[in-house]
């Protein structure tokens, strides 16, 4: 069976695609508008906290020998040279607080470090290396800032030596830091616009 078109219903029909079209057109560059604003303000405020900060002071372990130690509490802490990124322009000699610290068994430990606004969180620590006068660990933590500054993965270490059993032991702690990984948000966005683009094709299918 043959229909017959019209040159207005014609006509008419191409107006309502066109319409369609101009449609289409808008939301995708409404989309792309929101996917591009998102990633922007992601980038603006990421600002990790980078490089390397050196300090080191006195422990006084719980036990004479490193072999048995399992914690520790510090004085006369201060930041050493040789930093690093945000750390770079800490005054050598600046004081740094310090929390005790158990770290056998690995114990979460907040605050663990403190200087110019910066404190280091520990979440895990492990025993790389130890001995009657030495003693070496090794962890992982967040590193929070002044406003400005994400909170940052750090890895870090800490080494004790202990001479003749002397309770107190010059001790020394470096921080690497390292930046977190995107929160998802910029996929998240893009991953909309892409389900829009493909609902509204299926759509323009269709007519």
């Amino acid at each position: 069976m043959l229909i017959a078109i019209t040159p207005r219903a014609w006509k008419d029909a191409r107006k309502e695609h066109s319409g369609d079209m101009k449609l289409i057109k808008t939301l995708m560059a409404g989309l792309a508008a929101i996917v591009i604003a998102g990633g922007f303000a992601l980038s603006a405020q990421a600002t990790p906290i980078t490089g390397i900060l050196n300090i080191a002071g006195t422990a006084n372990f719980n036990t004479p020998s490193l072999t048995t130690a399992s914690s520790a509490t510090f004085a006369d802490v201060l930041v050493l040279g040789g930093n690093s990124g945000t750390f770079a322009a800490f005054a050598v000699g600046t004081p740094v607080v310090m929390a005790s610290y158990t770290f056998d068994p690995s114990t979460i430990t907040n605050g663990l470090w403190s200087v110019n606004g910066f404190t280091f969180n520990l979440l895990s620590s492990t025993v790389v290396s130890r001995s009657a006068t030495f003693l070496s660990v090794s962890g992982t933590g967040i590193i929070t800032g002044p406003p400005g500054f994400d909170p940052t993965q750090g890895m870090w270490a800490f080494t004790s030596q202990n001479a003749g059993g002397r309770p107190h032991d010059t001790f020394s702690f470096s921080a690497n830091t390292e930046a977190v990984p995107d929160s998802g948000v910029t996929l998240a966005l893009l991953g909309a616009g892409l389900m829009g683009l493909a609902a509204f094709r299926a759509k323009f299918g269709k007519v």
